[in-house]
């Protein structure tokens, strides 16, 4: 059951590749992804020393008269992630045209899931086709 979606990554970038992350969360971030509360929006993946971190994700406090006083909505989340996994990732990451970005965050069998995204950056030609793609399958439906 998706969560949270990043809603404008499909129009800015093109998806190559994804891979499945556990994220290291508190229990009370448990809680308010439960709720589908929290955003994707500027969320990056970075790979520093061996290990996957998400960056820039917002998860608001379940309850906010119960969450610690030194507790950050954006703070940095380590992935749960194989070695393989990583090393791939990061060969992605050195590339200048790629970027890994969260795609949504999901849960499984009581997990909470991370949908990593291998993307590049569209240009204004490919979103300009996109959006007459989406107008020509508009006009179909309504004819």
């Amino acid at each position: 059951m998706r969560l949270i979606e990043s809603k404008k990554l499909h129009l800015t970038h093109v998806i190559s590749n994804t891979f499945e992350a556990g994220v290291d969360l508190f229990g009370f971030e448990v809680k308010s992804l439960r709720k589908k509360q929290g955003s994707l929006d500027g969320a990056k993946v970075l790979i520093r020393g061996g290990e996957a971190f998400l960056v820039g994700v917002y998860i608001p406090p379940y309850q906010a008269a119960n969450t610690p006083k030194s507790y950050d909505p954006y703070r940095t989340r380590k992935l749960l992630l194989k070695k393989s996994e990583i090393l791939e990732l990061y060969s992605h990451e050195q590339s200048k045209t790629l970027t890994l970005h969260p795609n949504s965050l999901y849960s499984t069998h009581n997990l909470i899931k991370c949908e990593v995204a291998v993307c590049k950056k569209k240009d204004s030609k490919d979103k300009r086709e996109d959006i007459k793609k989406s107008i020509a399958r508009r006009e179909l439906r309504e004819s």
